[in-house]
């Protein structure tokens, strides 16, 4: 198949996705990694007036503190729901900050438009990994910058991908999100455009004031991927799930007082596009 055209099967895979991702409340579970989002920024050193563009931004946890350090902040996500919640923050911030509905891979903006495209555990999970990077590529600017936080397969987040693959099959059709975590690979997706790439492995903290059973409640409610794997099981499913689920954050769980605080690996990516 030729991932850049789109065919029947792709369309009803990018159908499926944006189903899952528009589930829930992402807003929520973006509110208990928020303080990390805001070091990833911050490690950015963005320079007042510059233009950045935050790729599948959900709820704005890049966009909003980039707009506090003085940029001009596009965000895009296929989410309305995030997108209204970060327009609405930003708008309460007073911040200059701009939001559209849209897809990572057609991405509606011109050539070489941003000085720093930027994504958090967003663009990652589009179907087609060589349109996405493509498209990350071709709107940032000769010598701009890409920065992008990506799961890492090790990670506690890709360990909670696999416990529950292991209930639920995933969507066909598409490389595994997680790919984007190994060094290799990215490597491999930045080989043409990018003249300088490098890549750290960093952890960012999960907090929520409650007990790792009521944090797998927490998901099946608000993360739209947990929330259909549950509602993809019958009864007997959905236990086993919640049963390995609950024992996977008791496990990573570092609090000690009846809360949550689990960590996760990521990998930061820095590229920078040849002129």
């Amino acid at each position: 198949m030729n991932s850049s055209k789109m065919t029947t099967e792709m369309e009803n895979l990018k159908s499926k996705l944006r189903t899952t991702w528009t589930a829930g409340d992402f807003g929520r579970i973006a509110e208990t990694y928020a303080p990390g989002a805001a070091e990833f920024v911050g490690r950015l050193a963005i320079e007042k007036g510059s233009r950045v563009l935050d790729a599948a931004c959900g709820t704005g946890n890049l966009s909003l503190p980039a707009a506090r350090a003085g940029a001009s902040v596009t965000g895009i996500d296929l989410a309305p729901g995030a997108i209204a919640q970060a327009v609405s923050s930003s708008e309460i911030a007073g911040l200059d900050a701009e939001f559209d509905i849209g897809d990572v891979e057609e991405l509606p903006y011109k050539d070489a438009t941003f000085d720093l495209v930027m994504t958090m555990f967003g663009a990652m999970f589009a179907p087609r990994p060589d349109v996405t990077a493509s498209e990350l590529k071709r709107v940032t600017k000769p010598g701009g910058r890409i920065a992008m936080a990506n799961w890492t397969p090790e990670g506690f987040i890709g360990q909670m991908f696999k416990a529950t693959g292991k209930h639920v099959k995933p969507a066909a059709g598409m490389p595994s999100p997680l790919l984007w975590g190994i060094e290799d690979e990215v490597a491999g997706r930045f080989a043409e455009g990018i003249v300088d790439l490098k890549t750290e492995r960093r952890t960012i903290w999960f907090n929520l004031p409650i007990s790792p059973v009521e944090t797998v409640e927490f998901f099946r409610l608000y993360y739209g991927p947990t929330q259909k794997a549950f509602a993809s099981l019958d009864d007997t499913g959905q236990q086993a799930l919640r049963v390995d689920l609950e024992n996977l954050w008791a496990e990573h769980n570092e609090a000690t007082d009846g809360s949550t605080r689990v960590s996760s690996e990521y990998l930061e990516v820095r590229a920078i596009r040849s002129k």
